[in-house]
């Protein structure tokens, strides 16, 4: 489970850039009840995503060149700089170098030598989300790659994530589940899965992480989805232990997974 103690290369933000920063944040009010707050002008528009008073990610104007609207999934660490360079080693490449966010903390934007990208941050004053593990909050993350090796190696040698695999149903392949270096199986925090790149034209066939948001009711959120614009890749359907789900989109194709956890549905 994903928590607010947050260890080396555990999830610690999240943020989204789209080209509609209004238009998106209606979308996300409709569908979990988030409040956005604009940090104002100053900030390009960028701003936090709030529920119940507290930050649950970010929201800002897509401005990368070549970009696709996508949320980005920031990892924590005690030295920003030496994970870029550890990143650009391993044949990475740094997309944005460590900054210092106004002595909020450090951050770069990174991409894996798959072609996945990522973050890191530092924390200086803030920590990150200030929710998580509930309805409406990030509850899982998940990169899906063209190489799961290749991937565990690289993470596995930036952060120290342990990985361990479980079969897929139906023969389709493993799942590989990620804990913190140091923590036990009760902080596992995502999972890595190799598809062919033909099932990754999302990304135009490169690896890609996505957020899993925690909800009481996957085929109401689902149903919210839609109704505000977005669209559904995949579900909603059960998997066995794990609870009810969907792949979603919303109105600017940003992808994320919508998850009623087997223990809110009646399964565990």
């Amino acid at each position: 489970m994903i928590t607010t103690d947050f260890r080396p290369g555990s999830p610690c933000w999240i943020d989204l850039g789209t080209p509609d920063v209004a238009a998106t944040a209606a979308f996300y009010r409709s569908v979990f009840g988030w409040e956005f707050e604009s940090a104002g002008a100053e900030m390009a528009g960028y701003g936090v995503f709030k529920l119940g008073g507290r930050t649950v990610g970010g929201l800002g104007r897509l401005t990368e060149e070549g970009a696709r609207s996508a949320w980005m999934i920031y990892f924590n660490t005690s030295d920003v700089h030496a994970v870029a360079q550890a990143t650009e080693r391993a044949g990475g490449r740094v997309r944005v170098a460590p900054v210092d966010a106004d002595g909020e903390g450090w951050m770069a934007q990174l991409t894996d030598p798959q072609g996945g990208r990522f973050a890191v941050w530092q924390p200086g004053t803030s920590q990150g989300l200030e929710a998580v593990d509930e309805p409406g909050t990030l509850a899982w993350t998940e990169l899906y790659t063209t190489d799961d090796a290749s991937a565990k190696s690289f993470y596995g040698s930036l952060f120290g994530w342990r990985t361990s695999d479980i079969p897929l149903p139906g023969g389709g392949g493993t799942y590989s589940l990620v804990t913190p270096a140091g923590c036990g199986e009760e902080r596992m925090q995502g999972g890595i899965m190799r598809l062919a790149s033909k099932d990754l034209a999302l990304n135009n066939g490169l690896p890609y992480w996505h957020p899993v948001f925690a909800v009481a009711d996957c085929d109401a959120t689902v149903a919210a989805i839609t109704g505000n614009g977005g669209s559904v890749q995949m579900g909603p359907e059960d998997a066995e232990g794990v609870g009810r789900l969907a792949v979603c989109l919303d109105p600017s194709r940003a992808d994320f997974v919508v998850l009623a956890p087997a223990s809110e549905v009646g399964e565990g």
